[in-house]
């Protein structure tokens, strides 16, 4: 029985597609190891969204290019975001590699792996019909659903059309099977995602929605929490905005990746919505009787971002005081609208600013952590500390996997798996600190 060891690199989606193409290989009689050094054959899921993750699937590539010239590997296989972008150059560049396949083709993992071609790439256009075997990878009480694939916006800065392909979505009984399944394996929190969420069912019909979807998801039991990620400002309804007030078993969290606030850095952005649009949004969502935690995701140094232009971000961010905050630097990327755009800003500079919007956050963060002090919360227990046995870690509800903070617990005693009562005695910037009741 030959072994498999997969490597998945860059976002959670990417992770979705290994543990597809690690249940197909286990389905087709291929044992899965943990331990490159131990495997017949390396499979390495790739990013190339930007030119760090192109460069860390390079890194990883040339790794296992090593021990498979010192050691008993006898295939590389390399798959994704990568391949799709840079094609059948990297069978040059790169020799060591047995075979390339770009994205989509996870399903057909066992194919290639039999078939004597090397190279597989095409316009994505795969759409599952069919509950595909699954091998979680994440704890076993937590696990990402993606319901749709591709994306049909059209940012200047963004490869992922070209990359992924025109959103695809997955049909929900489909969906509602996998995560019956998911919940079979002990998975409390379901963690929704798309590369754009809102847009889901857009492609199939008008019966078929993101709020159909979750209202048909809130119904599974076994189900405890339902988080949304990814979605795009100007797809968010006022139906999906009321199903926080209805729904308990939605996580009060959205993550809503603006990018900028200056309209025309928007308008260069190909963004379809305006200052005074997201104003509205916030504003509605801070409406809802039911507490809502903002995530969003901002970008600086954008081709034409001024001083002033820069500052105005600033003063927003001051302003809405979002729960949690992220921050790019404009990347210039081949085949990208935004790299062509004029005046280009330093890097530098952008990255100045980025630091600059990081510490407005830490404030924020920190006062916001400081008045959950003396508060009682849900804690969904992950286990011990990285650094120290003596204590418990565990998220909120408003805190996202791997991207936010987390509860740090000093006393009591936690199940892993668990959502337990938590009283909040002191907290950091990013994270808070407890003891289980």
């Amino acid at each position: 029985m030959r072994k498999v060891h997969i490597i998945s690199l860059g976002c959670p989606k990417n992770l979705v597609d290994s543990e597809y193409m690690a249940g197909i290989l286990s389905r087709d009689n291929f044992q899965l190891t943990d331990k490159p050094e131990k495997a017949d054959i390396v499979i390495i899921n790739t990013c190339g969204f930007i030119q760090d993750a192109v460069k860390e699937s390079i890194d990883v590539i040339l790794d296992m290019a090593r021990l498979k010239k010192n050691g008993d590997l006898k295939k590389l296989i390399v798959v994704g975001c990568f391949v799709q972008r840079y094609g059948y150059k990297l069978k040059r560049e790169i020799p060591e590699v047995d075979l390339w396949a770009g994205t989509g083709t996870f399903h057909m993992i066992s194919q290639l792996l039999k078939n004597e071609r090397d190279f597989f790439i095409s316009r994505p256009t795969y759409v599952q019909k069919e509950l595909i075997p699954r091998l979680q990878s994440t704890p076993f009480y937590t696990a990402y659903l993606k319901i749709s694939d591709g994306c049909s916006h059209n940012c200047s800065y963004c490869l992922i059309p070209k990359l992924r392909g025109r959103i695809r979505s997955i049909p929900i009984d489909l969906l509602i099977k996998e995560a019956k399944y998911l919940v079979e394996q002990g998975v409390k929190e379901i963690n929704i995602i798309a590369q754009d969420t809102t847009s889901y069912g857009k492609d199939i019909g008008d019966e078929v929605r993101l709020e159909s979807l979750i209202e048909a998801l809130c119904k599974i039991k076994g189900i405890e929490w339902i988080r949304l990620l990814y979605l795009y400002p100007s797809g968010i309804s006022d139906q999906l905005l009321r199903m926080f007030e209805q729904e308990e078993k939605l996580c009060p969290y959205l993550d809503i990746p603006l990018q900028h606030i200056n309209d025309k850095i928007l308008r260069s952005m190909n963004r379809d919505y305006k200052k005074k649009d997201i104003l509205v949004l916030l504003e509605k969502i801070r409406s809802i009787e039911r507490k809502i935690f903002l995530r969003t995701t901002l970008m600086v140094g954008f081709p034409g971002e001024t001083e002033k232009i820069f500052q105005e971000l600033c003063d927003f961010i001051k302003n809405v005081e979002f729960d949690h905050l992220g921050v790019f630097v404009f990347s210039t990327e081949l085949g990208v609208k935004a790299t062509r755009l004029k005046p280009q800003i330093k890097k530098e500079v952008a990255e100045e600013r980025r630091d600059v919007i990081m510490s407005i956050q830490a404030d924020i963060s920190e006062k916001k952590n400081k008045e959950m002090i003396g508060k009682t919360i849900p804690v969904l227990i992950e286990g011990t500390h990285p650094e120290t046995e003596v204590l418990l870690v565990g998220r909120s509800s408003w805190m996202a996997p791997e991207i936010d903070g987390q509860v740090i617990i000093n006393k009591g005693y936690g199940i892993v798996g668990e959502i337990m009562p938590v009283r909040i005695t002191d907290a950091h910037v990013y994270d808070l600190i407890g003891e289980i009741l």
